[in-house]
C-alpha cells in the first residue's frame, strides 16, 4: 500500500502533491502577475477617477492617462507630446503595473507556504510599491507633488491598497494550488 506517489488528489500519496503544485511553473507565474497587474492598473485608475478626480478635484479625468508621463518626464514633456502623453502615459501606467504584478506573483509562493493571507501580504506591498515608485519619480523628474506632504502620503497609501489587493488576490486565486 505504501509508496503510492500519485498526484491525483486522493490523499495517497504522501504529501507528494503538495511539493508538486507549491511551485507552479514559470508560464504560469508570469501570466498571473500579468493578469493580476493589468486588473490592478485598471483598478487604481478608477479610485483616481473617483478620488482624485470626482471627490477632491486633483486633476480632469482625461488627466489620468498623461499623469505618469508628466511623473517621469516632467510636464514641459508632457505638454509637448500633446496627444502621444495620453498614449506614452498609458504604456507607462500598465508596463510598470505589470512588473509589479509579475513580482508579486513571484514572491507569493513564499508567503503562502507560510500560511499568510493575499490580501495581508498586499497592504505591505502597497507601500513598498508606492515607496519604490515614487523614490524613483524623485530622480527621473522635478515635476512630482510633496512627497512629505501627509495627505499626498495617505492618498498615496489608499491608491496603492486599490492596486495591489485585487492584484494580490488574482495572483492568490491564480497560483492556488
Amino acid at each position: 500500500m505504501g509508496g503510492n506517489f500519485s498526484v491525483s488528489g486522493n490523499g495517497a500519496d504522501n504529501g507528494a502533491s503538495a511539493l508538486v503544485s507549491d511551485k507552479p511553473d514559470l508560464k504560469t507565474t508570469l501570466r498571473a502577475g500579468a493578469i493580476a497587474g493589468v486588473s490592478g492598473a485598471v483598478c487604481i485608475w478608477i479610485y483616481e477617477a473617483l478620488i482624485w478626480v470626482g471627490a477632491q478635484h486633483l486633476m480632469p479625468l482625461a488627466g489620468i492617462p498623461r499623469n505618469a508621463t508628466g511623473l517621469v518626464f516632467g510636464k514641459a514633456v508632457q505638454d509637448a507630446l500633446g496627444i502621444w502623453a495620453y498614449v506614452l502615459g498609458t504604456g507607462i501606467h500598465f508596463v510598470f503595473a505589470i512588473a509589479w504584478g509579475i513580482l508579486f506573483a513571484l514572491i507569493w509562493p513564499y508567503f503562502r507556504r507560510r500560511g499568510y493571507e493575499a490580501t495581508f501580504v498586499a497592504l505591505f506591498y502597497a507601500i513598498f510599491a508606492w515607496i519604490a515608485m515614487h523614490v524613483a519619480i524623485s530622480i527621473a523628474s522635478d515635476n512630482h507633488p510633496n512627497y512629505f506632504d501627509p495627505a499626498v502620503i495617505i492618498g498615496g497609501f489608499m491608491s496603492h491598497f486599490c492596486f495591489t489587493v485585487p492584484l494580490a488576490l488574482i495572483v492568490k486565486k491564480r497560483l492556488a494550488p
